[in-house]
């Protein structure tokens, strides 16, 4: 049984922490569903207004990140990832609330994201008020082909 951590340092990330962000990517994300983006992808999406990074790190490791965007008053969590090391123990659950926190203050009233069908991560986004509000058939490729369904979830901030 996993430990809670103590402390899970929040903190805004920049293009320096791309590296960073591609290790957790590559540790977190499953090849075969071929979810994780590029460096080309993060560095493109982070020049975009209304895009952010927070990135959680214990003991000074990163240990997960989150890359959103804000658009008049609606958010979307494009990416979330927690290091195998550090899951089920608070990582993401502190960067889901940091999200929610950040989109309400940049004025959204809603929050979004799509994550693709069976992925363990929809317990986290659950927990934290996100309900289904949708599906995109085969909306996923992974690296051999393979098809995957996306859901789509929202909760909306008071």
């Amino acid at each position: 049984m996993s430990t809670r951590l103590r402390i899970v340092e929040l903190a805004k990330g920049t293009a320096a922490d791309i590296s960073a962000v591609e290790q957790v990517m590559e540790s977190a994300f499953d090849p075969r569903f071929g979810e994780a983006w590029n460096r080309s992808q993060l560095l493109g999406i982070l020049g975009m207004p209304g895009v952010w990074l927070t990135l959680a790190r214990v003991d000074g490791h990163v240990a997960g990140f989150a890359l959103s965007r804000a658009i008049v008053d609606e958010a979307e969590l494009l990416l979330l990832a927690t290091a195998p090391a550090y899951r089920r123990r608070g990582v993401g659950s502190a960067l889901v609330r940091s999200i929610l926190t950040d989109a309400r203050e940049r004025g959204a009233i809603r929050v979004h994201l799509e994550v693709r069908a069976g992925n363990a991560a929809v317990d986290l986004y659950r927990s934290n008020g996100f309900a289904k509000c949708g599906e995109r058939r085969g909306y996923y490729r992974g690296k051999a082909g393979e098809v995957y369904d996306a859901h789509s979830y929202s909760v909306a901030l008071s």
